[in-house]
């Protein structure tokens, strides 16, 4: 895609409009903010600052660079030269119905105009548009710098293309859009969301329970469940060998017992008000919500994180995406071979909120895995019957890690002789500072007879040709002598 197709304007800074922004500029996309309200693009800053530290901590290779950012001071700034316009102003038909049109009038034809509303549909929101065809609705979920979910609605002779082509530029975003087949008042997942917040808001009103109690069911119950399965996948495991059919079966005629009161909404006065702001405060009162959107967000980036070691669900999306941006691992002679670089997420620090030994042999570990697959041991290798094991580990830890930090690894062929091989390697920070140091001594196995044996065939040749490359380069004083290497003095 060219630089000039990559800028997107956001219309309305606040919570979803400044979460757009940070999405878009982590994927390098130029950034137009507009909102009449300085609180906003302030607000729209601080996102930005969440976004920096959590969203790089998904992934297991360093993203494209961020993307600039410029504040303009009125629409028809913002949209001029954009691919892409997300308005995000307050939910009100008649404001949304204006602002598009503005957009419409600035921003050349064809531009991809979407809405971030949750409620309305395309073809209320095309109403008075000059152009109502290129206007989609694109509803995220915030944070929209985390939550992969967007979902697009379109109606129109065009909406099918428009919307086709909207998918593939969220997903290079980073996104995993839904295509909502055929428009309706809230699109699909608010629907769901608000049938447990209108249940929710009855039992809390009952005096059944609280918000915080509401909350724990959730998080310590089938929230669970649905973060990696979903509704319904969840609901055929409980049918038991016989699936869905046989859960259906079970469950289906408790449907017609009148447990909820979906239909029937409670008025939310000023006492149910009060009640239920109380109850929230006692809850989360104590902190601030700069601090309640950070504990949220490494929350989050644990869990997804989990879910990608998996690969599963929501983390199997992500894990594709670490393929897409891994870099092709290359061999270049008489110089390090990078084999990492990466920003440390949050769940590999420990309580000196710093990364811990465990972690620092993880990455040299995934090092040592891309020099192999440079080298050509990689698993179309070992899928033949070979590979290496690692015999010996040493670690050095020079300087401490923290959360969010981008850090690389270089690493180095001390020695390839006959079944044995050496490597040094060097962990560094951003500042290029070395942080810690790694040295392993690793054997060539037959996988069938779980014996040492000699690598074979181009692998072994690309490995020689590595070594006698290294061997030319300055080695550090400590290095203990290996497999008759002497280290330098």
């Amino acid at each position: 895609m060219q630089e000039a197709s990559r800028t997107a304007a956001i219309i309305g800074g606040g919570v979803i409009g400044g979460g757009w922004a940070a999405r878009f500029r982590m994927a390098g996309w130029n950034t137009r903010i507009f909102d009449p309200e300085p609180a906003s693009i302030r607000r729209a800053g601080r996102m930005m600052e969440n976004a920096r530290r959590s969203y790089p901590a998904l992934y297991d290779w360093a993203l494209a660079a961020e993307g600039p950012a410029v504040e303009c001071g009125s629409i028809a700034d913002a949209v001029e030269g954009a691919s892409w316009v997300q308005e995000s102003v307050p939910e009100r038909l008649g404001l949304k119905q204006d602002v598009l049109r503005q957009i419409q009038e600035a921003c050349a034809p064809g531009t991809t105009v979407a809405s971030s509303t949750s409620g309305f549909k395309p073809s209320e929101l095309q109403a008075g548009a000059p152009r109502p065809d290129e206007i989609i609705v694109a509803h995220p979920f915030n944070p929209v710098y985390l939550i992969p979910l967007v979902e697009l609605v379109g109606v129109g002779a065009s909406s099918g293309t428009r919307t086709a082509a909207a998918r593939e530029t969220l997903i290079e975003l980073g996104m995993f859009p839904v295509i909502v087949r055929k428009e309706i008042d809230a699109h699909v997942a608010d629907r769901l969301l608000e049938a447990v917040w209108r249940e929710a808001l009855w039992l809390i009103r009952d005096g059944i329970a609280t918000t915080e109690e509401l909350d724990d069911i959730i998080r310590f119950g089938f929230g669970l469940r649905w973060a990696q399965m979903g509704l319904f996948e969840s609901y055929r495991i409980a049918g038991g060998d016989d699936g869905m059919a046989r859960f259906l079966e079970q469950f289906g005629p408790c449907l017609k017992y009148p447990w909820t009161r979906l239909t029937d909404v409670p008025d939310l006065d000023a006492d149910l008000i009060s009640l239920i702001s109380s109850q929230s405060d006692a809850q989360s009162g104590h902190s601030t919500i700069d601090e309640l959107e950070r504990a949220r967000d490494d929350n989050l980036v644990t869990i997804l994180r989990g879910l990608k070691s998996r690969n599963w669900g929501a983390g199997a999306f992500l894990a594709e995406k670490d393929r897409r941006v891994s870099p092709s691992p290359r061999f270049e002679p008489g110089a390090p071979m990078a084999t990492a670089k990466r920003t440390v997420p949050v769940d590999w620090t420990d309580y000196n909120g710093h990364v811990n030994e465990a972690r620092y042999l993880e990455l040299f570990s995934r090092a040592t895995d891309r020099f192999m697959e440079v080298a050509g041991f990689d698993a179309e290798y070992i899928a033949d019957g070979k590979s290496f094991f690692t015999l010996e580990t040493s670690l050095r830890h020079l300087g401490e890690v923290f959360a969010g930090e981008e850090v690389r690894v270089e690493t180095v062929c001390l020695a390839a002789q006959g079944r044995k091989l050496h490597l040094y390697q060097g962990l560094f920070g951003a500042d290029g500072a070395l942080k810690a140091t790694g040295e392993h001594l690793l054997v060539h196995v037959d996988l069938g007879t779980r014996k040492s044996c000699e690598p074979t065939g181009e692998a072994r040749k690309k490995l020689l040709e590595i070594s006698a490359s290294h061997a030319s380069m300055v080695r550090p004083s400590w290095v203990e002598p290996r497999l008759g290497f002497r280290a330098a003095a």
